[in-house]
């Protein structure tokens, strides 16, 4: 059951990065929803490596294939099969690295867990397996959407110690696909190409944050104790690819204020109430209270570098890697379509079960 994520929405992604391809069931999808597949290939088309100077040079087109679940535009609300060819798969550049173990990559724990492991790319460990997450994803924003409930906007915050200044409450997704970092500040967008483009001439990578908001998400969203809102959007987000560390509202910063400074004063709001803050990050309890959900991902450095690093082989011999094949210099510019795709399933599933529970 590893490869599958939700309860009611539930996605099951397939596939290794330099097998035949890679994509998702998804299962649980309301039936008669009119589905948009250009918007699932442009989500996918925001994924895709290629897509500027900061990104991998494989060309993949990564067009989608929708095999079942919808007819005549519709979904039947049966399991919905997607799939995306690889084209431009290069098996070969890994065959120096078939019996070394790569730092802090999943050879070593894949082969200790299962006695054996795809040394092509990483296999399922490789961030192609997303491909199905963001088309899963896709559907999840539209099924969102037909709620009013479709505000979901990830951006990079941060690359490497360039931060930038962004303002929740008024930031795009256009503003975001501006810039070829998705930093929606442009000067720190400049700095952060600056600093990708000295890594990959290095042969070095960076690492950095995404943070990402979804507006309009109503309350009542999530489970009091097991299953809280923010649990399982922490368990979305660190099942990605590289992605290290996890914080919602304050996050961490929150330790540095008292709690009366932290604490969110109620107020009404019309007919709503709401909170003069936000420091929860629109989640109490585990529960949405109706504010802003403000979460932010931290992703390590690429673990594929070229430059020259001290590991083992698979009989613990010592040897020297010099790793080559094409990779990311920095993964966070396309990993913001993978943050938002993630916290548009767990959105969506929390809504239909909040739907399911209140049915009666």
């Amino acid at each position: 059951m590893g490869s599958s994520f939700g309860k009611l929405f539930r996605i099951t992604t397939f596939g290794e990065s330099h097998g035949g391809g890679v994509g998702v069931v998804v299962d649980g999808c309301p039936p008669g929803l009119d589905v948009d597949a250009t918007a699932i290939q442009i989500e996918l088309d925001r994924r895709r490596p290629g897509q500027s100077k900061l990104t991998t040079p494989r060309q993949e087109a990564d067009r989608v294939e929708i095999l079942s679940g919808i007819f005549e535009g519709r979904t039947l609300g049966t399991p919905i099969a997607m799939l995306v060819r690889n084209k431009d798969p290069r098996p070969q550049a890994y065959e120096h690295m078939r019996d070394l173990y790569r730092p802090s990559h999943a050879d070593y724990t894949y082969e200790a867990k299962y006695g054996v492991r795809n040394w092509q790319g990483g296999g399922r460990a490789s961030a192609r397996e997303t491909i199905g997450r963001v088309a899963g994803g896709a559907i999840a924003r539209q099924v969102l959407a037909r709620s009013g409930g479709d505000d979901i906007v990830g951006w990079v915050s941060r690359v490497h110690d360039v931060a930038a200044e962004v303002d929740v409450d008024s930031v795009t997704r256009d503003q975001v696909e501006s810039q070829i970092t998705r930093c929606p500040d442009a000067a720190a967008s400049e700095e952060m190409i600056q600093r990708i483009d000295a890594a990959r001439r290095d042969g070095d990578s960076l690492g950095g944050v995404v943070t990402c908001i979804a507006r309009g998400v109503p309350p009542g969203l999530g489970e009091p104790v097991f299953g809280k809102l923010e649990a399982d959007l922490a368990a979305a987000l660190l099942s990605l690819p590289a992605c290290k560390g996890f914080e919602i509202g304050s996050g961490f910063a929150g330790t540095r204020l008292t709690g009366i400074q932290h604490n969110d004063a109620f107020y009404r709001d019309g007919d709503r109430v709401r909170t003069r803050t936000n420091h929860s990050g629109g989640v109490q309890g585990g529960i949405s209270n109706g504010e802003t959900i403000v979460v932010r991902a931290a992703f390590k450095p690429t673990a594929t570098i070229h430059k020259a690093q001290e590991t083992v082989n698979t009989k613990g011999e010592s040897v020297t890697l010099e790793a080559e094949g094409r990779h990311d210099p920095c993964v966070l510019p396309r990993a913001v379509p993978m943050v938002e795709a993630m916290v548009a399933l767990v959105l969506c599933d929390h809504t239909l079960r909040q739907r399911a529970q209140r049915s009666v």
